[in-house]
């Protein structure tokens, strides 16, 4: 009698790994995430426009218009590997008064209650080059206390979207924690071995969209990378590209930076060019068929606030490899 062959059964694969957001914002940091291979069980933001955005660009994602302080995490608890979040800057940017603790702004107290409630098997947090200043050393010293009571090991790191593809002078401080057995597995990424992006070669197609025929010798005079891009708040901050500082440093690169622009420019058009949306979302790192809810201001302010998917998709890789790394160490270990 012949011998049957059937095929082997495919191994089960591993569930995908869940993250839960925090001040999502326009899903800059949730972008990047879902790039590195997570999925989004949930996303918490306050701003409606932002919340419109996430919507409208991932419907199947469950998205809680919420103040942070208010929001109750234990419906998650034991399901989430990673709890990730831009909490408000303002309480730490040199742009402000640095109130630190005291801003009535500050929602890493509602953040650390949330890890708390949550119980993720990794904590991401990412803010302004200001929370490393000397004078935020107890609060700094304060989370992470906080989070190694729970068990969980942690460490700061000032990353520059520029290491990472983006076209941007921009500093950002990461906080990441990992439960103990998975902390030895994670590294902090490197810097990208590629040619810095200029202003210039990641917007001389946009310029030229309308058939501006100085769009090439704009973009030869454009460099350099960008400054940091400036949302602002709801109170301060409009349609423009920040201070006065950085609209001299938008001039040196050829761009008005006094307002925004609602299209790029005509086939005749002479002076300075000012920037759109799309345009400032590609210096952030958004795809372009990533589309921002509201009006030019709003679009902007979430535009300008967001965290470059680039760089959280980096930090999130790394964070994803050491939860591989641990989960194949200890499935060693119960082998042997």
């Amino acid at each position: 009698m012949a011998t049957r062959h059937f095929p082997a059964k495919a191994a089960p694969s591993r569930r995908p790994f869940t993250s839960l957001e925090l001040c999502a914002g326009a899903g800059g940091q949730a972008l990047g995430l879902e790039q590195a291979g997570f999925d989004h069980d949930g996303l918490v933001e306050i701003d409606p426009h932002c919340c419109n955005t996430l919507r409208l660009n991932r419907p199947d994602w469950a998205v809680h218009q919420a103040d942070l302080n208010n929001f109750v995490g234990t419906s998650y608890c034991g399901t989430i590997d990673l709890l990730a979040g831009g909490v408000p800057c303002p309480p730490f940017s040199k742009a402000g008064k640095q109130l630190g603790a005291e801003d009535e702004r500050n929602l890493f107290p509602a953040a650390i209650r949330l890890v708390e409630e949550v119980k993720p098997r990794a904590v991401l947090f990412e803010n302004v080059r200001g929370l490393l200043d000397p004078v935020f050393a107890d609060y700094r010293a304060f989370i992470a206390r906080s989070l190694d009571e729970m068990g969980y090991s942690s460490s700061w790191k000032l990353l520059n979207a520029r290491d990472f593809g983006v076209p941007q002078l921009r500093p950002r401080v990461m906080f990441v924690a990992l439960r103990r057995e998975i902390a030895p597995h994670f590294e902090w990424p490197t810097a990208l071995e590629i040619p810095t992006v200029t202003v210039g070669q990641a917007l001389a197609e946009l310029m030229a969209e309308r058939g501006w025929k100085g769009a090439g010798e704009w973009a030869n005079r454009a460099s350099d990378i960008a400054p940091t891009l400036v949302g602002g708040s709801k109170k301060h901050g409009g349609p423009d590209l920040g201070p006065t500082r950085a609209r001299a440093a938008w001039s040196k690169l050829g761009v008005d930076g006094k307002t925004l622009a609602a299209t790029a420019p005509e086939a005749d058009f002479e002076g300075m060019p000012k920037l759109t949306v799309r345009m400032c979302a590609r210096i952030q790192g958004f795809p372009d068929d990533w589309m921002f809810s509201g009006a030019k201001t709003n679009a902007y302010r979430q535009v300008g606030n967001a965290f470059p998917p680039p760089v959280a998709k980096a930090v999130a890789m790394q964070i994803r490899s050491a939860l591989e790394a641990s989960e194949q160490f200890q499935k060693h270990q119960r082998v042997a």
